[in-house]
């Protein structure tokens, strides 16, 4: 059993993150994470077999912020915006301040013309980080279902 401050805790921190995503504050993302930190988007695929390769990589705030500046300033992509739905989240493991969770979520994009569709299926599987001021992911990984990826994949899932 978990205790509910800390299961709190980490919805929060889920809630959040989900927020600022859906919201366009990209700038605010690198901060949900403990620096070092991993953030990697795989397929289900690679994942089970424990392959490495993934969609997008990551493993400092710096990367992170980086990602977020190219965003911004260099890549081109047609403009859209998602909206996250995320389930409840079940803590998996909790030692020394960290925890181990994993939540489903889905993804649907919403295009500059108003069109939506679903965009993206998976399992959140994170480990946090409870130490310091607030809880911060110390790796995030995004398993994601879709056989394929489209290759629209700009913003963080």
């Amino acid at each position: 059993m978990v205790d509910v401050a800390t299961q709190f805790a980490v919805e929060n921190l889920l809630a959040r993150y989900v927020h600022a995503l859906d919201d366009d504050r990209l700038e605010e993302w690198p901060g949900f994470f403990t620096d070092p930190c991993l953030y990697k988007i795989i397929s289900a695929e690679n994942y089970r077999r424990s392959l490495p390769i993934g969609v997008i990589y990551a493993d400092s705030q710096g990367m992170l912020r980086d990602r977020v500046s190219a965003l911004r300033e260099a890549n081109v992509f047609e403009p859209h915006r998602y909206r996250h739905l995320v389930t409840s989240t079940l803590i998996v493991d909790s030692d020394s301040g960290l925890v181990t969770a994993r939540s489903n979520y889905q993804v649907v994009r919403i295009m500059q013309d108003g069109r939506a569709s679903l965009f993206s299926t998976g399992v959140y599987i994170d480990r946090i980080s409870l130490a310091g001021p607030a809880p911060r992911f110390a790796e995030k990984l995004v398993v994601f279902d879709n056989e394929l990826i489209d290759t629209l994949l700009a913003i963080p899932l």
